[in-house]
């Protein structure tokens, strides 16, 4: 025959264990909570992420490199904006520097350059740089070149994630 105390005692007691059970459930679905969304992280999101900022920055390589090799004489600033919109730090200022001399040459002697092949690829990537070599096959015609002169260009650059966007900021041409 059970008193009423005691009875009192076996629902307290049942009550805590239905209280600790319910917490260890909780414990117990936030660490696979966390461990599924770790897992989701490091195997779906981090590595599209990566290959995100692989390709932006290849393409912004690309670009660059398209702007300075594709020059035409009749819209020389508007194509040196171009290259200094891609730029930043001292490749720009030094690329800056050198426009009044691109642009008087390129109106002096009427060159047009356009750009008929293009390949990149990135050497490495770190975070917020990489570095990326393009290689460009362009024509450059003129009134004393008429059937266009063949030129080869490649590029090692050094891009720099400026915010959202990926811009050069050293370059180099490999023989």
């Amino acid at each position: 025959m059970k008193y009423g105390a005691t009875d009192a005692v076996d629902a307290a007691s049942r009550g805590r264990g239905d209280g600790v059970t319910a917490i260890v459930l909780g414990v117990i679905a936030v660490v696979l909570a966390t461990a599924v969304a770790t897992y989701g992280y490091t195997q779906w999101w981090k590595p599209r992420e990566l290959d995100r900022q692989r390709a932006a920055a290849t393409q912004a390589a690309r670009q660059t490199a398209v702007n300075l090799a594709s020059l035409d004489y009749r819209e020389v600033q508007k194509g040196i904006d171009r290259v200094l919109a891609g730029m930043t730090g001292d490749v720009k200022n030094q690329w800056a520097t050198q426009a009044k001399v691109i642009s008087d040459t390129a109106t002096r002697t009427k060159s047009v350059s356009q750009v008929q092949q293009v390949r990149a690829g990135v050497i490495s990537m770190d975070g917020d740089s990489a570095e990326v070599m393009v290689a460009i096959n362009a024509t450059t015609t003129s009134p004393t070149v008429k059937q266009g002169a063949p030129r080869y260009y490649r590029f090692e650059m050094t891009l720099t994630r400026v915010g959202d966007r990926w811009l050069v900021s050293k370059m180099g041409m490999v023989p």
